[in-house]
């Protein structure tokens, strides 16, 4: 059987990770993972239920009763619809870490993540790839960038897609999120030991991809 490949680019929310990821799998022909986008779609989940996220066994209740995937287009779904826009609202986003730090939830998203990666080429990002998800993954990338250069880029991206949005309640959010992500108990955010940091504050997107692809050429991957 052929070696499949995995990248796993790790960071805080709004480092750039999932924009980065997206174009290093298409100029690979990799599969691109959005994990963030399941934990999302999971938030999303609870409250379309109408239960509270930051009640852990409520919000874990609903393990086994939801599919959440992706479409032909890559775009996240709950049972088979398309939930792209509404995983980016600012509810969805204000409580999102609260259910990524369940253990229960991160086992039954992590299942399947490493079920696409067990064969086939990836690049996955997240806050736990490298140190977790895929702890063996060949190449292991921390991207991070300052809170107010992410909160403008999260600002920017909500106006573009329609989303009512400020700078300083994208800020707030970031540091939230942060706070949140490094100090749960099950898998906080953190580098792995053997990941490269890349700090994107003055980077371009085209410079972060190409810092990478090189990385990523120098360790045989392509």
């Amino acid at each position: 059987m052929e070696k499949s490949y995995s990248i796993a680019i790790d960071g805080p929310s709004a480092s750039g990770k999932s924009t980065v990821a997206k174009i290093i799998a298409n100029k690979l022909n990799f599969i691109y993972v959005d994990t963030g986008a399941m934990y999302r779609a999971f938030t999303y989940a609870v409250l379309k239920a109408g239960l509270d996220p930051k009640d852990e066994k409520a919000s874990e209740s609903l393990i086994g009763k939801i599919e959440i995937s992706f479409n032909e287009k890559n775009h996240i779904t709950l049972d088979g619809v398309d939930i792209s826009k509404e995983v980016r609202s600012n509810e969805v986003a204000d409580n999102v870490s609260y259910i990524a730090s369940y253990k229960n939830i991160r086992l039954f998203l992590v299942d399947s993540q490493r079920k696409i990666a067990s064969n086939k080429n990836v690049v996955m990002d997240g806050r736990d790839i490298g140190t977790y998800v895929l702890s063996n993954a060949d190449l292991k990338i921390y991207q991070i960038a300052s809170a107010e250069e992410r909160a403008n880029r999260r600002y920017k991206e909500n106006i573009e897609k329609g989303i009512k949005s400020s700078y300083e309640d994208c800020l707030d959010n970031v540091n939230k999120r942060d706070y949140i992500d490094s100090h749960r108990s099950f898998c906080p955010l953190h580098p792995a030991d053997d990941s490269i940091e890349i700090n994107t504050t003055h980077m371009t997107i085209d410079e972060v991809v190409n810092e990478i692809l090189k990385i990523a050429k120098e360790r045989g991957i392509y």
